[in-house]
């Protein structure tokens, strides 16, 4: 009897053994890890459209979203499989330095300034986003900026830049957070921050600021997805980040990023070109 029970033990034990690691969950080749920014994941794209891939493919997407400076640094270290970022000047750099391979643009959105209603700065007078950025930094008023080494930080950091201005003025704070919580502190504090539109969108309702300044060449937000080369790493997912990069190109993909809104409103424009 002993024995028998023995028996029926090991093979339950066995069983759920089996199960364990025929689970597409614990299958390593079944999960994509993708490193992405903090804007996809905020904005509700990603929780939006990525459980038809999952639903088409087997795969489960695991979703790592921060700033795109951290995001490279996963990929270029090979923590993640795939990555989809917004900083053309440091894909470009992972591209040429060997990490990244098949770089593809997939959607754009674009920066804008939001800032209190009242705009003390005048900024929405200003002829392009430099000028803007010139003179919250002269009146001086309050900025928020993530400070977090992200596509927005990069992009913010660029206009300060080609403004003549040193962002260390009174009034100007550094978070170090991403977007959702940035726009929260800025509104908080009635500051001036700069935010890509879809997370703008996306929070529109719970914030107390307007746009400040919006368009032009220089606030242009362009995404792409890039592979990881497998000459550095050749142990990672890259059948599962290869069926991930096709299927954000495929028409049907596309078609779904442009008729995604909130409260009505498009937040990415696809631009996948053959």
């Amino acid at each position: 009897m002993l024995k028998f029970k023995a028996s029926v033990s090991m093979l339950l034990a066995a069983t759920v053994l089996s199960g364990a690691m025929f689970s597409p969950v614990v299958l390593a080749g079944e999960v994509i890890k993708l490193a992405t920014t903090t804007s996809t994941e905020n904005s509700g794209l990603l929780s939006a459209i990525l459980p038809k891939f999952e639903a088409e493919s087997g795969y489960t997407v695991q979703v790592i979203a921060t700033g795109t400076g951290k995001a490279l640094k996963l990929a270029s270290q090979g923590d993640v499989d795939v990555v989809m970022t917004h900083a053309p000047a440091a894909e470009a750099k992972f591209v040429a330095d060997g990490f990244g391979i098949e770089p593809r643009g997939i959607m754009e959105n674009d920066f804008i300034v939001l800032g209190p209603k009242n705009d003390p700065a005048a900024a929405k007078s200003s002829k392009d986003v430099a000028e803007a950025f010139g003179k919250i930094a002269h009146k001086p008023s309050k900025f928020v900026s993530r400070g977090d080494n992200s596509g927005t930080n990069m992009k913010e950091l660029a206009i300060w830049k080609s403004a003549g201005v040193t962002p260390d003025f009174n009034g100007y704070t550094s978070v170090g957070q991403g977007m959702g919580k940035t726009l929260l502190m800025a509104d908080e504090l009635q500051a001036y921050t700069l935010t890509d539109r879809g997370t703008y969108i996306a929070y529109k309702a719970k914030l107390n600021l307007n746009i400040s300044f919006e368009g032009g060449a220089a606030l242009a937000n362009p995404y792409q997805i890039m592979l990881i080369n497998p000459a550095k790493y050749p142990d990672l997912n890259h059948k599962g980040a290869k069926a991930l990069s096709d299927w954000f190109i495929s028409p049907a993909t596309q078609t779904m990023i442009n008729e995604f809104t909130v409260q009505g409103e498009q937040l990415f424009k696809a631009t996948y070109k053959k």
